[in-house]
């Protein structure tokens, strides 16, 4: 498993991709899906700061990480997402949680990582 949504207790979404990459395909399926998104619960295998923030972004409310990060947790508890967690580390050894380390702004996050995507796809050969 790496990043699945729930609603009433059915899998609506999963992607077993890496790094950011499942909480963009889940913007793009909430797009078409016209369910209240605040009922969602999100599983991922990881979740940081910039998890964090694209799902609040998203309208995500109830977040469940098999790994948090403590940054992670300061932004869910900032913005009153209720999560659950198996295990929580200090940070997760990730460039884009050390970028984001005092950022609270989801729209910021959003489109920091969009520019990191879009910078890696051009930098690779065609």
């Amino acid at each position: 498993m790496t990043f699945e949504a729930f609603n009433n207790g059915q899998c609506i979404f999963s992607s077993e991709k890496h790094w950011l990459y499942p909480i963009f395909e889940f913007e793009e399926f909430l797009q078409k899906w016209n369910g209240d998104r605040s009922t969602l619960i999100v599983r991922d295998k990881i979740i940081g700061r910039a998890a964090a923030l694209l799902l609040i972004r998203l309208g995500i409310r109830q977040i469940h990480g098999l790994t948090i990060s403590r940054l992670a947790i300061e932004i869910l508890d900032y913005f009153q997402v209720h999560y659950t967690f198996d295990s929580e580390i200090t940070r997760i050894a990730c460039q884009t949680e050390t970028i984001l380390e005092t950022s609270f702004d989801p729209e910021q996050a959003w489109q920091l990582i969009r520019d990191r995507i879009s910078r890696a796809k051009s930098d690779r050969p065609q």
